[in-house]
């Protein structure tokens, strides 16, 4: 099993990454900003640098139209300007230094400044001595033999001090734009990588988010309209597939409590309905059955009379044919009063209402008794019932009205077999039940009969003689010890099975009367063949 990805992590994850590049891209923006800042300080401090030492070039050159009378002392003035100028250059140029601003640290200045000062101090030295020999006053003092060499060298040691100081200014430019060019690449490789994470962050982010917060949305809904069938299908390993997995399965539990409460609501209204049938056939039985016992009694009494008068009279000589028919007529009048009768009986059993005396009996003995009666039916002749008691089982029940249920679940099953065929009968107890199932292997049941078969005067046998009331007078029964009757059947052709549940202890009876019984092994013998 794969180790779970919590949400949390995916999304520190996706923020370290976004932060990561927003840093790359800050980094390439004080790069930049920061060549740019050295270029423009390096270029300002440079500028006073050269302007210092253009002033000091245009000291050593002098006026253009130097007075030769004061040209000594100009000169000299113009030597002690010069050496204000360089004490003002190398202040700029330690200051420049200090700030980091000077790409070569002021090395070249400061080995042109130390030649340019030897140079104006040889130049002072020189020009107060004018060469001996020289009485022409017009010629300038840089130009006397003494001193020429020596101012041309400072010139040209004044030049080079400015060339180095253009130099460093484009140095500081060069550099500053391989800075800039670097932060370029930064920038455009954080701008490429950001557009890269931002595409694949959405693309997870609807993996991980999107997509399985939609699904949840859309099963919320599919359980706001009630259908509970579609469960949220969710692999993203994280938090979101935990809830969408705890979501199904109280989507599942709240199925199962609908579908169970359905079933209830079906199965009540079933009872209320069958129980509104059972007063208005109740009244109805009552009535019947009041009005009908009667004239059965007279016709039966009548034939029963006259059969007697009819074997004396054919004792006198009458045509045996005439006999023969006569009785038999009679004989069918008698059977259908009886029948009639029968079904009178039933519909008074049904229409008694109040509750019937419930005794401890033993199950088994009266499943045999029942099977003792059964197989001297007629239609029980080449079909197989074998009856395999798990234990010796007793209840609390009404020993005739139960009875009469396995009487009926017995004769039903022998009437829907054909012959070698097969009724199972088990008995066991568990959970303060006892339990009698009926298995044959009849003509099976189709889901509309199952879910009718307990309805009064509803009726599918074989033989076309039942009244519709056996398994709904059986129902009563059973609901009235406060059991269960079920019907079950794969279909048509494939048999059927009736299970029925009696409690072992009659409600509402205390402990010391009953205690919880005890299923003790059934003797060997249990099988019934008929």
């Amino acid at each position: 099993m794969a180790r779970p990805r919590p949400l949390r992590y995916k999304l520190m994850l996706g923020l370290g990454l976004v932060v990561g590049t927003l840093g790359l891209l800050v980094v390439g923006v004080l790069l930049g900003s920061r060549a740019y800042s050295a270029t423009v300080k390096t270029t300002e401090q440079k500028t006073k640098e050269l302007q210092l030492v253009h002033q000091l070039i245009e000291r050593l050159l002098g006026p253009d139209e130097p007075d030769l009378k004061t040209d000594v002392t100009d000169f000299q003035a113009s030597l002690a300007a010069a050496h204000q100028l360089i004490d003002q250059f190398k202040e700029e140029n330690q200051r420049t230094v200090e700030s980091g601003f000077d790409p070569d640290d002021g090395r070249d200045e400061a080995g042109l400044v130390k030649h340019l000062e030897d140079d104006l101090r040889k130049l002072d030295d020189e020009s107060r001595r004018r060469p001996v020999g020289d009485d022409d006053r017009s010629t300038l003092v840089r130009q006397w033999p003494n001193v020429r060499p020596v101012y041309e060298d400072a010139r040209r040691c004044a030049e080079h001090l400015r060339l180095a100081v253009i130099h460093d200014i484009q140095t500081g430019i060069e550099q500053s734009n391989r800075a800039v060019h670097r932060s370029k690449w930064v920038i455009r490789a954080a701008t490429f990588w950001a557009i890269v994470l931002v595409l694949a962050l959405l693309y997870y982010f609807r993996v991980w988010m999107f997509t399985p917060i939609r699904q949840l949305q859309a099963g919320v809904h599919r359980v706001h309209t009630g259908d509970f069938g579609h469960p949220i299908a969710l692999t993203s390993g994280d938090e979101l597939q935990e809830l969408a997995d705890e979501f199904n399965a109280m989507t599942a539990r709240l199925a199962a409590i609908y579908a169970d409460l359905a079933r209830q609501v079906n199965e009540r209204s079933r009872q209320l309905v069958r129980s509104e049938r059972m007063v208005s056939v109740g009244f109805l039985a009552a009535g019947v059955a009041h009005e009908i016992n009667n004239p059965l009694a007279s016709i039966l009494f009548c034939s029963e009379a006259l059969e007697r008068r009819l074997a004396e009279v054919l004792a006198g000589g009458a045509e045996p044919a005439d006999a023969e028919v006569l009785t038999r007529y009679l004989k069918m009048v008698q059977q259908e009063a009886l029948r009639c009768k029968d079904i009178t009986q039933k519909l008074l059993d049904f229409s008694r209402t109040g509750e019937r005396k419930k005794e401890p009996t033993d199950l088994a003995g009266l499943v045999r008794g029942v099977l003792e009666v059964a197989r001297h039916l007629p239609n029980c002749r080449g079909k197989n019932i074998s009856f395999e008691p798990a234990g010796y089982v007793v209840a609390a029940v009404n020993a005739q009205d139960l009875k009469s249920v396995i009487l009926n679940l017995v004769v039903n099953a022998l009437d829907s077999m054909d012959e070698d065929g097969r009724l199972a009968i088990s008995l066991s107890a568990a959970g303060g039940r006892a339990e009698l199932v009926f298995a044959d292997t009849g003509c099976g049941m189709t889901p509309d009969v199952l879910q009718n078969i307990f309805e009064p005067f509803f009726t599918k046998s074989r033989t076309g003689k039942g009244t519709g009331l056996g398994l709904f007078i059986s129902h009563q029964i059973i609901d009235q010890h406060g059991g269960t009757i079920e019907a079950a059947s794969p279909g048509p052709g494939y048999g059927s099975t009736f299970t029925v549940r009696v409690p072992l202890t009659a409600a509402g009876a205390d402990a010391a009367d009953g205690a919880d019984p005890v299923t003790l092994p059934f003797p060997a013998g249990g099988r019934v063949a008929a």
